[in-house]
């Protein structure tokens, strides 16, 4: 028997869904900055402060977010500085939220006993609609309700 592994590879597209989401969103910083956001951080120095980033990077990785259209770059209305902006998610920063609690669930339960950096820290999703603790599904274990962006929250 042949081993057809390298055939099926050639055969998959190498312009994908997931490669390009990859290419976008699939370096360790900018999957940070995107879960920041959702924790609703929208300034370029908080990012810097509450992710440890190099500013060169963060201003790349920012850049890019907002080329690949999963931010959008606003002038910060009480900013004091000229060129103070803010980043904000667009639909399709938010539509990645799913991803973001897919990954955060995966990581509570396959590394968090592994991560002797954090002390095995984990976080965990509250449902806002029904205040009980969820697990990434379409809806809400607790209460059947759908979960989105806007009706859950992180507690660390």
């Amino acid at each position: 028997m042949t081993d057809n592994t390298e055939a099926q590879a050639a055969d998959r597209p190498s312009d994908d869904p997931v490669t390009r989401t990859l290419n976008l969103v699939g370096e360790r910083w900018t999957m940070l900055i995107l879960r920041e956001a959702f924790f609703g951080v929208r300034r370029y120095g908080q990012f810097a402060q509450s992710l440890g980033i190099p500013r060169p990077t963060l201003s790349s990785r920012l850049s890019k977010l907002v080329d690949g259209g999963l931010l959008i770059r606003e002038r910060y209305a009480g900013g004091p500085i000229r060129n103070d902006y803010e980043y904000r998610l667009t639909q399709a920063g938010l539509d990645l939220f799913p991803a973001i609690m897919i990954l955060t669930q995966w990581g509570n339960t396959y590394l968090t006993e592994h991560a002797a950096d954090t002390q095995g820290t984990s976080l965990t999703w509250t449902h806002e609609v029904c205040g009980s603790r969820t697990h990434p599904t379409l809806t809400c274990d607790q209460c059947g309700e759908p979960v989105t962006a806007r009706n859950v929250h992180l507690s660390r």
